[in-house]
């Protein structure tokens, strides 16, 4: 990919260069030129550097979290000064607005007394542990028992896509003038994909149908100062469970030369680059665009990771699955590695 003067910051993918980026003017950047980040105390990478505009704060675009792969158009302003001037609004924890938010299908009962299926309950059984344990498997997520918790963990995800400013979505969508369905081909790919197995499609399949039905993964999502939206286990999850899939529109990566978006993952990554297809999360999206990564530069960092990115040829078309990598505790934050397949993107001052 042709490169411009300014580093290279990725976002769990070739993500697009970011525009270096003065106060007002050149004239005017000298003014700055002590300026630190606040988060890793450093005033190298002046190029990296982003200054909030309220109260002139510097940060590394790679420091933030989430972290931001460019320059943001526009003013922006740093996590303190909006929380200090507009406090974060939750999501009503009213069942018919989460209803309509997540456009669940309108079960027969309230979701307050809404619980797993005979059906789902029999399809669960065939993907026991013991079974997985032996043939590898993986697992579909356990709902939470209580549906008034089941409420506030889908009211914490509405909240944090709103603050975001996009709207749910549990698929990959393919907008006009992105990239074509039929550009979506696991056969493509450089070095080959993974089959998901015919069973391991099945699970999948009951996890996407459970939650239309308001079955909601055992995740919520809060907001933490240095890292912004984070996921936390609700409670326990076993090894191999579907966390879920990472979803948004997908495009072309060409097209995203001059992306804002900090949250694209690579799809497909063929012999001809004019054909690499990337996700893009940040118009619609799931709970994928909020599990934050590990900083693979340490091994307390890499101690952290609990989840794993994998992409799979699912029927002939790539999809990127996060499954848990080991046992989660309740309450313990979801982590896994940005740099499962590029080895670029800029870890090294993760929390």
């Amino acid at each position: 990919m042709v490169s411009s003067t300014t580093v290279v910051s990725r976002r769990r993918t070739q993500a697009p260069k970011p525009h270096s980026k003065s106060k007002q003017s050149e004239n005017v950047e000298d003014d700055y030129g002590d300026t630190l980040c606040e988060k890793c105390g450093s005033g190298n990478n002046a190029a990296e550097l982003l200054l909030c505009d309220k109260c002139d704060r510097g940060f590394h675009l790679y420091c933030l979290r989430p972290i931001l792969a460019s320059v943001p158009k526009g003013s922006w302003f740093c996590s303190s000064c909006v929380i200090n001037n507009e406090k974060l609004t939750k999501f009503p924890l009213i069942q018919t607005k989460i209803v309509d938010f997540f456009r669940i299908e309108r079960p027969s009962k309230s979701l307050f007394n809404l619980s797993p299926g005979k059906d789902c309950q029999k399809k669960r059984k065939r993907s026991s542990l013991a079974m997985s344990k032996k043939r590898r498997r993986l697992l579909p997520f356990i709902p939470t028992e209580d549906p008034t918790r089941r409420l506030e963990q889908m009211a914490s995800l509405a909240t944090a896509l709103s603050a975001s400013g996009a709207d749910f979505s549990n698929e990959l969508t393919y907008m006009p003038g992105m990239a074509r369905r039929s550009a979506n081909r696991a056969s493509l790919e450089r070095e080959g994909m993974q089959v998901l197995s015919k069973e391991d499609t099945e699970t999948l399949h009951l996890c996407k149908n459970m939650m239309k039905q308001g079955e909601w993964p055992p995740l919520m999502v809060v907001f933490d100062p240095k890292e912004g939206f984070t996921v936390e286990a609700d409670r326990s999850i076993r090894d191999l469970t579907i966390i879920t899939e990472y979803v948004g529109d997908v495009d072309y990566l060409k097209n995203r030369e001059t992306d804002d978006g900090d949250s694209m993952m690579t799809l497909l990554t063929t012999s001809d680059p004019s054909k690499n297809l990337v996700i893009c999360p940040d118009k619609r999206s799931n709970i994928a665009r909020f599990i934050n990564g590990i900083n693979n530069h340490t091994p307390d960092g890499k101690k952290k990771q609990n989840v794993k990115c994998v992409r799979f040829d699912v029927n002939g078309e790539c999809r990127v699955l996060l499954i848990a990598s080991r046992d989660i505790r309740k309450g313990e934050r979801l982590y896994y590695d940005y740099n499962g397949y590029e080895n670029e993107y800029p870890t090294e001052h993760f929390v």
